[in-house]
């Protein structure tokens, strides 16, 4: 059977996920009544919230008799590890790239990853519809990247076609076509067929789903021999461990779902159910004769934070699951399924150190907890500090901006305070692109502030890039939060009395606790008040004085947000209706005891 595979790898929204949907349609995955809707392939609750791919995902279509089983990625660079070991199932991929914004951070990190596995490259320059857009200076921006990663020759005879997912067309020019035909001819032609080799059978595990009736289902790309139902098999772990298995079910993908077979010959991505104990990575191989292939390496964590169980007065009101235990089993989890994950416990056992790939990986893992009924606690992202050479060295980031001209100044004042070093500034159309070098730490709470400085217009990606030499104290946050004295309801009286010192995150009528941060001081230093004072009723009136309080909306944030806010003596109170920031020592005598110990310290 003719078989071709395929992953799509682009920085995030050049459009994936579009194209999947104009691929499923005209290769008649639908009946033509059949309201497919869009972004099919997001099926994830929280990414048709946000828009973005998180999970990857594979379907499979026919082509002119041709079987093609399409992966989609994350264009996210914290998402990095998910496109990482799907690449291993792939044998061409389609590099896709914005006919404007041209090839961006993530861009060069997927692209790395698919050269260095000899896979073929298809580029798509997708949205050329747009006014703005450059296809032809984007083509030779592409080819020199391809240049700089040190793609072989052939690689670098790489064919090109453009077009827009959206209005559904992709020709080898810039003239439309009438459908993307073009595009899955050149897979059929450009693509190669599987390379299998003879043997015995070895399937690598690069990906895994969950069924409430089948349990846990192992998902890869055969590399050599046929796997058959009711088989006996062996089960290669990462630690050279073989454990003796048996194939109760086998799946391949057609469409969107899965269909059952009783065969899967090399080459094709098939799902194997019956497997007991597996991770990502490792080797189903043959009974008598297993041989496991190479682990798939995946690149370390850059950020960890600490998760705790939930210790705040309103602790239990909101969650299904709140002991450390329910954590624990959560977060281990987790680390079954998401690779760039790291759970390290600590000497306290009601928390537990979690490393990940940036501020998005940890917070879509602590928004799906949330949403699953969990109620946690988690402290300020740190960056991994490491020793080499016996030199303290931290994560630095490759950070691009493309603004306004007008906005450029604000933002390069702004990077470089936080030790950003600028590398690259040129004209992109009415655009101003810039390129940084920038410590991890600096990149904590500068989202929210470049998006201010530039009235909303600087468009912000970033990439871990290397370690380097600890850069010292980068400045945080500057001013201080106001803080609630007791505990009780929020009242419009006293919200009202003290709008002057500072902007709100609550309405009236919120139920708040001592040492919860209820608001942003407009001074540097936090302030203490009392939020809960009613006012007192009496029988004099004053004409004037009793005007109704006047007070602004409350500052919503995002969980993202109160992530690059806190600091570290706070912390983010998370249950399944609410997340509230607060100080980890709710009591001010406490907080008073532990700065004047630090000072004699460092005295």
């Amino acid at each position: 059977m003719d078989i071709r595979n395929i992953a799509i790898i682009a920085h995030v929204d050049h459009g994936k996920t579009t194209l999947v949907d104009k691929i499923l349609q005209a290769t008649k995955v639908f009946r033509d009544n059949q309201a497919a809707g869009e972004l099919i392939m997001d099926s994830n609750e929280l990414e048709r919230e946000r828009g973005i791919t998180i999970f990857s995902k594979n379907a499979a279509v026919f082509f002119k008799g041709v079987k093609i089983n399409v992966i989609d990625t994350p264009g996210h660079s914290d998402f990095g590890g998910e496109v990482e070991r799907v690449l291993k199932m792939a044998d061409g991929v389609l590099l896709l790239v914005d006919a404007f914004e041209g090839p961006m951070p993530q861009t060069r990190f997927v692209l790395q990853k698919a050269l260095q596995l000899d896979l073929k490259p298809i580029v798509v320059i997708n949205k050329v519809d747009k006014s703005n857009c450059r296809p032809e200076e984007v083509h030779e921006a592409v080819f020199e990247l391809f240049f700089n990663l040190d793609a072989t020759e052939e690689q670098l005879n790489f064919p090109t076609l453009y077009g827009s997912s959206k209005l559904g067309w992709f020709n080898t020019s810039l003239t439309p076509s009438e459908n993307i035909n073009p595009l899955l001819d050149t897979i059929l032609e450009k693509v190669p067929q599987p390379e299998t080799a003879e043997g015995t059978l070895q399937l690598q595990i690069t990906s895994l789903d969950y069924s409430n009736f089948l349990g846990r289902i192992a998902i890869g790309k055969i590399a050599r021999g046929i796997i058959r139902e009711n088989q006996q098999v062996s089960l290669c772990r990462a630690d050279g461990t073989i454990v003796r298995s048996k194939v109760k079910e086998l799946y391949v993908f057609e469409g969107l779902g899965k269909k059952k077979v009783s065969e899967v010959l090399a080459g094709d991505i098939c799902a194997v159910v019956g497997i007991e104990g597996f991770n990502i990575g490792d080797t189903i191989a043959d009974a008598e004769n297993p041989e496991p292939l190479p682990v798939i390496a995946v690149d370390e964590p850059t950020m960890n934070m600490q998760f705790s169980i939930n210790t705040s007065p309103f602790f239990g009101r909101d969650g299904k699951f709140v002991t450390s235990r329910h954590l624990r089993d959560r977060l281990m989890k987790e680390l079954e399924k998401n690779l760039a994950l790291k759970v390290v416990e600590t000497a306290n056992s009601d928390s537990f150190q979690v490393y990940g790939r940036g501020i998005l990986h940890l917070s879509v893992l602590i928004e799906t907890m949330r949403r699953e009924g969990y109620e946690l606690q988690v402290g300020q992202p740190q960056v991994i500090v490491r020793e080499i050479n016996g030199q303290k060295c931290e994560p630095y980031e490759l950070l691009v901006v493309d603004t306004p001209a007008d906005y450029s100044g604000k933002v390069i004042d702004l990077v470089t305070q936080r030790k950003g070093e600028m590398h690259v500034m040129e004209n992109k159309g009415e655009m101003q692109h810039l390129e940084f070098d920038i410590p991890s730490r600096g990149l904590i709470g500068l989202r929210s502030q470049m998006l201010t400085s530039t009235a909303g217009e600087a468009v912000m990606s970033h990439r871990f890039n290397e370690y380097k030499p600890w850069k010292g104290i980068i400045p945080g946050r500057n001013n201080g939060v106001l803080l609630a004295k007791n505990s009780g309801t929020a009242t419009a009286y006293s919200i009202d009395k003290l709008q002057d010192r500072g902007i709100f995150f609550i309405d009236p009528g919120e139920e708040v606790y001592n040492g919860q941060i209820i608001g942003e001081h407009i001074k540097p230093g936090d302030l203490v008040v009392n939020i809960t004072e009613g006012k007192k009723l009496t029988n004099m009136r004053a004409s004037g004085s009793d005007d109704a309080a006047h007070i602004a909306p409350k500052v919503q944030m995002t969980l993202e947000e109160c992530m690059e806010y806190i600091q570290p003596d706070e912390c983010i109170e998370i249950t399944p209706k609410v997340i509230r920031m607060r100080k980890i020592l709710l009591n001010e005598d406490d907080r008073k005891r532990y700065q004047k110990s630090l000072k004699v310290e460092q005295a």
